[in-house]
C-alpha cells in the first residue's frame, strides 16, 4: 500500500502588510518528491514523525509537496496557486494512493481565502474521491474550520506549546493512518467552536491555566472507543471567522461518540473562560521586575513576537534597556543595513548607527547609538535538540555582533529569526549565562529553549503586530460574540 505526504504550512498575521511570497517559501522549504524524504527525516517535525513511523512499516512513502515559510502576512496570489498546483500535479504524478497524511498549520489564510488550509483541503479531498484514508496533523494555533474537519478522516493537534511533541503528534497519525489501512480501526470525528478567544499570553500548556485543561482531555482519551483527542488553542493575528478555540474527538467508527465528546471537552474550555484572561505588564515594569529576579532573565517582548509574523526589529526593548543602561543585557534585531555598516565599518571599529524600527511604523522607531562592533558571522546555526518548530537549520545571513556605549549587548540579523534555539546565540560565540538580561523576540515557543539556562521568565506586553492587547487590533472579520471582546452564550 502506498502513502501520500503533503505538507503546505503557513502562520499567518494578517495585520501585516506585506504578503507571504513565493520567494519566501524558496527561501525556506519548498520541495516536491524524493527530497522531501531528505529535508525531514530525523527531524522533531511532524513530516519527520510520518517518515520514521511509515519506515518501520511495509508501506510505500508518496513524498508529494512540502512548503513551508516563515510566519509573515497572508500568502499571496502567486505562492499560493503556485503550491496548489503542485499539490495538484503532485497527485497526479504519485498514481493510485491508498491513504494521505496532509500537515497544514490550520492557520493559513491567502488573499483570495481566509479559510486557506480548508480550501486546499477541501481540493484535496475532490481529487482523491471520499472513500480515501486522509489523516490530517494542525498546529495547536490553529483556527480551526469545519472545511478543514470535512475534508479529513482524522485531526490530531499538537499538545504541547513550546510545541516539543510535532514529531510524536506525526508518529500518532500515521499510526492511525497504519492501524486505519490494515482494517483494525474506521476513524470518524466531530468538532466543536465555542465563541471563545484564548489570549496568547496564557496559551503555555505545562502550567495553569492550560495545564488542567489538557489534564481534562488526557483523562477522556482512556474512555472506550476514543483514538484521540485535541484541543486548538487559536491564533489571534489571522482575523478570520474561525479565530478561537475548538475541539476535536476522533473515534473508532462513532461519530455520535465524538460529537459528544467533542461538545464536552468545549464545554469544559467554556466554563473556565475566565481563566484565560490574562495581567498584562508593560516595559518597565518588566525591567523592574528582571533586575530584581534570578538571571539571567528572559524577557518576552510579546509585541515583536517572530513566531507570530512579526518584524523582528522592534525596539522598545532595547530602547528602554540601553536609555536605563541597564548591564549586561542582549537583544537581537533584524537589520541588513546596519549589518553592511558593521560589516564594512570592521571587528574592532567604533561608529554611530540606527538600528531596528526600519521594516514598519508598529515597532518603535530606529535606536540611534554608539557602537563597538565585537564579532561578524555568516549566521548559519544548527540545533540538535527538540525544540519548537521540529526544524534543525538556522540561517540568519550575515550577522553582526555589536555593543553599545550604554553596554547593551545587539545581536544584527540580515533575515529575521525566530528565537526557538540558543544556538542563534551561541553560533555567534555569544555565551547566554554571562548576561543578566536576555529579550527574546516570542511569547511561549522561545521557552523550550531559553528555560535552559534562565529561571525566570517574564513576558512582557509591548506594542506591535503581535501585541498581546486584543484591543489594540482592528478586528473586521472575526465571530460575533466572541469571548472575551464581548459576553456570549454557549452550551
Amino acid at each position: 500500500m502506498r502513502v501520500g505526504l503533503i505538507c503546505f504550512f503557513h502562520e499567518s498575521n494578517t495585520f501585516l502588510c506585506r504578503p507571504t511570497t513565493l520567494e519566501d517559501y524558496r527561501r525556506d522549504v519548498l520541495l516536491e518528491s524524493t527530497p522531501i524524504l531528505d529535508y525531514w527525516e530525523g527531524t522533531a517535525h511532524e513530516v519527520g514523525g510520518f517518515i520514521e513511523a511509515l519506515r518501520a512499516t511495509d508501506l510505500e512513502i508518496v513524498p508529494i509537496v512540502s512548503a513551508w515559510a516563515m510566519p509573515a502576512g497572508a500568502v499571496d496570489a502567486e505562492a499560493y496557486d503556485t503550491i496548489r498546483g503542485m499539490i495538484h500535479a503532485g497527485l497526479k504524478q504519485a498514481g493510485p494512493l491508498d491513504g494521505l497524511l496532509v500537515a497544514p498549520h490550520g492557520a493559513g489564510v491567502a488573499e483570495a481565502h481566509r479559510d486557506m488550509d480548508g480550501q486546499w483541503l477541501t481540493e484535496v479531498r475532490a481529487a482523491v474521491g471520499p472513500d480515501l484514508p486522509v489523516i490530517c496533523t494542525l498546529d495547536a494555533h490553529t483556527n480551526l474550520s469545519a472545511r478543514m474537519v470535512n475534508a479529513c478522516n482524522a485531526t490530531l493537534i499538537y499538545r504541547t506549546n513550546p510545541h516539543t511533541d510535532q514529531k510524536q503528534i506525526g508518529l500518532q497519525a500515521a499510526d492511525l493512518m497504519v492501524r486505519t489501512l490494515r482494517g483494525e480501526i474506521n476513524p470518524t470525528q466531530a468538532a466543536a467552536f465555542p465563541p471563545l478567544m484564548i489570549n496568547i499570553e496564557c496559551q503555555q500548556t505545562s502550567v495553569a491555566p492550560c495545564r488542567p485543561m489538557y489534564a481534562f482531555a488526557d483523562a477522556m482519551l482512556q474512555r472506550p472507543g476514543v483514538l484521540a483527542n485535541s484541543i486548538g488553542l487559536g491564533f489571534m493575528y489571522s482575523d478570520v471567522e474561525e479565530m478561537g478555540v475548538s475541539t476535536v474527538v476522533v473515534t473508532d467508527n462513532d461519530p455520535a461518540l465524538a460529537r459528544r465528546y467533542a461538545d464536552e471537552l468545549a464545554s469544559y474550555l467554556w466554563t473556565h473562560r475566565s481563566d484565560f484572561v490574562p495581567r498584562l505588564i508593560g516595559v518597565d515594569e518588566a525591567i523592574d521586575q528582571a533586575l530584581t529576579s534570578a538571571k539571567p532573565v528572559c524577557l518576552l517582548d510579546m509585541g515583536d513576537n517572530v513566531g507570530g509574523g512579526s518584524s523582528a526589529d522592534g525596539t522598545f526593548m532595547a530602547r528602554r534597556l540601553h536609555e536605563r543602561r541597564v548591564p549586561r543585557a542582549f537583544v537581537a534585531l533584524a537589520d541588513p543595513a546596519a549589518v553592511a555598516e558593521a560589516e564594512a565599518a570592521g571587528v574592532g571599529s567604533r561608529l554611530s548607527m540606527s538600528v531596528g524600527g526600519k521594516l514598519d511604523d508598529l515597532h518603535g522607531d530606529p535606536l540611534d547609538v554608539e557602537v563597538t562592533v565585537v564579532s561578524l558571522h555568516d549566521g548559519e546555526f544548527w540545533e540538535t535538540q527538540v525544540r519548537h518548530g521540529g526544524r534543525r537549520e538556522g540561517h540568519m545571513g550575515p550577522t553582526a555582533i555589536v555593543e553599545t556605549e550604554n553596554g547593551l549587548t545587539i545581536q544584527l540579523t540580515t533575515y529575521r529569526v525566530a528565537p526557538f534555539s540558543l544556538e542563534q546565540v551561541r553560533s555567534c560565540r555569544v555565551d547566554p549565562t554571562t548576561y543578566d538580561i536576555l529579550v527574546a523576540k516570542g511569547v511561549v515557543a522561545p521557552v523550550a529553549a531559553y528555560e535552559e539556562v534562565c529561571p525566570t521568565m517574564i513576558r512582557v506586553n509591548t506594542p506591535g503586530s503581535t501585541s498581546a492587547d486584543i484591543h489594540s487590533f482592528d478586528y473586521k472579520h472575526r465571530r460575533v460574540p466572541l469571548y472575551p471582546f464581548e459576553e456570549a452564550e454557549y452550551g
